[in-house]
């Protein structure tokens, strides 16, 4: 059997795993929609301008993708090596990378699951607008933007016991929410902000899907910000990893 093989069996048992606890699913769907239902739709300012509709539905959708990284990736990976199935898993002919691409499918599967929600409602109740070239476009730029919070998850849950990496997955995700001009335009961020913020992962990906979607520059800062997030969270991932393995595979 391929690796690809291994990795689409693998995606397929973790989301039944995930579908037996609805609750789950429906977390990852309903919040961003929540969010953008009940603080943009009601403000006319912003849900009747196509510019500005436009851009909170895309952070909406940045804000989807990434909580659904995190959480999934963070708290899967945790859970999974407390489990006695992990280890079991380990000894048998399989790739490693194998497991790893499992996840990125299955949980790749539930971010889009996620996002779909809220383009519909930022359709129907506010005049965002955008090509559906644009809108294809939008889509493999918040793939590509995605990264950085899968590592981020993966790191999690390779550092941390399970309890923990609920709490600091939540701070991580609300912190770079916040930051990233994701619940908040950067237009009301004070200068100090709006400039510490070009640092954040969050508002990079939020930049970069707004330049995907409605054209216009992109900056040097957004592109080089995001190579540089995904190449160190790459390094901490294969150092977690490594350890978690000489730790308790010796």
């Amino acid at each position: 059997m391929t690796t690809l093989r291994l990795a689409t069996v693998h995606a397929r048992y973790s989301l039944l795993e995930t579908v037996r606890v609805p609750i789950a699913v429906i977390g990852a769907l309903v919040f961003p929609s929540l969010a953008l239902l009940f603080f943009v739709v009601p403000q006319q300012v912003v849900a009747a301008n196509p510019l500005f509709a436009t851009q909170a539905v895309i952070s909406m959708s940045v804000f989807a993708v990434m909580s659904n990284s995190l959480f999934n990736f963070g708290i899967s990976i945790s859970e999974d090596r407390e489990k006695p199935w992990d280890p079991y898993l380990r000894t048998l002919p399989a790739p490693g990378l194998a497991r790893v691409l499992g996840y990125v499918f299955s949980i790749g599967m539930l971010g889009v699951a996620a996002i779909l929600p809220v383009i519909v409602i930022g359709g129907l109740f506010t005049a965002a607008e955008a090509s559906v070239g644009r809108i294809l476009l939008g889509l493999v730029a918040l793939a590509v933007s995605a990264l950085p919070f899968m590592l981020i998850g993966i790191a999690i849950g390779y550092a941390l016991p399970s309890k923990a990496a609920i709490a600091v997955v939540q701070i991580v995700m609300f912190g770079f929410a916040f930051a990233g001009g994701l619940f908040l335009p950067p237009l009301m961020f004070a200068p100090w902000l709006d400039t510490l913020s070009t640092f954040f992962p969050s508002r990079q990906a939020r930049e970069f899907v707004i330049w995907a979607v409605q054209g216009g520059e992109l900056e040097p800062w957004i592109w080089l910000g995001l190579i540089a997030w995904t190449a160190a969270l790459l390094v901490l991932v294969l150092v977690l990893f490594r350890r978690d393995e000489g730790r308790r595979y010796r």
